[in-house]
């Protein structure tokens, strides 16, 4: 934000911490071969050069604006066929943004500059790269009527431990439609998209409702999009208030009730307001999309978790939602909750969308000796993309 002013100070620096779990991967051979492949390779160090200059922590402050901005925009570009490729990597890849923001994360959290940071004022840059370079603060509609506003999120990639190669069908759908214009049945609508980490403690800390806030009142539908399950589409009819403990990014488990602001109105469960059945029943594309109504809960006066197929019964805990009870599930609720408390239940469609999940081809699919891309994961990624642009349209267009 503009004329913000930096936090308070301490008497002296305080030691820069060591790199996080999340930024130690970047050294890998994985993520520099696709960070050179797509021609984000200089960002951390040209980043670092421009960080250097900066005598004041106001100054490094518009520099991070800055140099975050950028990087969204190139990513963004890139993935829309817009400027150079930078490599021969497929345009649509989100990976080189998540692997370059880390790298930018790193130079900032490991900086020790003449003036002195104190942990506040490193925290504060870092929280404002997170937002810029995630697209969080571009969010932008034109004035004036004749255009709907359409919002749509998407994630990083996630179980890196598991996969290094793995990108977010999610966010590189968020890549590709931000800023684009769909036809609906009422006309053109605008879609502004943004990305969010997968880490339990920055959901904990408000950027789902920090993110969202100013817009929900302003847009004629959102849609919360991450990665699901093998083969299809799902929109989720059901979200619920808790977080089951798989490991983030930061191999950090989180086992509670999702952590909200005013928790003595918190209910167990939120819900989608999106079409759910014209969704269904379009052809929106070759993955089957369905209304899933599953969720686990713990009915009023037990103390076991039971399966719902049909939703959640009264009285009852969540345990899961359709989304099931990670950071996906999270956002939905977040999101929705966010929608009730501004009074827009009834008249703002919204919810989540998993998408299929993003498969290597066939010979590739070993990690330890797999590639970084092949036509198959290329051709998955795009047509997700694609289908995921067609739910959106459709969406909008059974609302009025």
């Amino acid at each position: 934000m503009a004329g913000l002013a930096a936090p308070a100070t301490a008497t002296a620096a305080e030691a820069a911490p060591s790199p996080t779990v999340e930024e130690q991967r970047l050294d890998g051979a994985v993520p520099q071969e696709i960070l050179r492949r797509s021609g984000f390779d200089t960002v951390a160090a040209e980043f670092a050069r421009e960080l250097g200059r900066a005598g004041s922590w106001s100054e490094a402050r518009r520099i991070v604006v800055r140099e975050g901005s950028a990087l969204w925009r190139r990513a963004v570009e890139r993935a829309q066929g817009r400027g150079p490729s930078g490599g021969d990597l497929s345009r649509d890849d989100d990976r080189p943004l998540y692997w370059a923001r880390l790298g930018m994360t790193r130079e900032v959290r490991t900086w020790e500059p003449g003036f002195g940071l104190t942990n506040t004022q490193r925290a504060a840059l870092l929280g404002e790269l997170e937002k810029a370079s995630r697209g969080q603060n571009a969010i932008r509609y034109p004035v004036g009527k004749g255009l709907r506003r359409i919002l749509v999120t998407g994630f990083d990639p996630f179980t890196l431990d598991r996969d290094i190669r793995i990108s977010n069908p999610s966010g590189a759908t968020a890549l590709a439609l931000d800023g684009t214009v769909v036809k609906t049945a009422d006309g053109p609508a605008r879609i502004e998209t943004a990305v969010f980490p997968v880490r339990w403690q920055d959901f904990a800390e408000g950027t789902v409702e920090r993110t969202l806030r100013p817009y929900l009142p302003r847009v004629d539908l959102f849609a919360t999009v991450s990665q699901g399950r093998v083969g299809r589409f799902d929109v989720e009819r059901t979200n619920g208030a808790w977080r089951g403990g798989f490991p983030d990014n930061e191999n950090i488990s989180r086992t509670e009730t999702i952590p909200v602001a005013g928790p003595a109105s918190q209910p167990q469960w939120t819900t989608t307001t999106l079409p759910y059945q014209e969704i269904a029943d379009a052809r929106t594309g070759r993955f089957p999309v369905y209304d899933n109504t599953r969720v686990t809960e713990i009915p009023a006066g037990g103390t076991d978790p039971v399966v719902r197929p049909q939703g959640p019964t009264p009285g009852s805990t969540a345990r899961e939602g359709g989304g099931g009870n990670y950071l996906s599930n999270e956002i939905a609720y977040r999101a929705t909750l966010l929608r009730d408390r501004l009074g827009l239940h009834d008249v703002l469609p919204g919810g989540h969308v998993h998408t299929p999940v993003l498969q290597f081809g066939a010979g590739n699919t070993d990690p330890a000796t797999g590639t970084v891309t092949d036509p198959e994961f290329v051709r998955n990624r795009l047509d997700i993309i694609a289908q995921v642009r067609s739910i959106v349209t459709v969406a909008l267009s059974a609302t009025k």
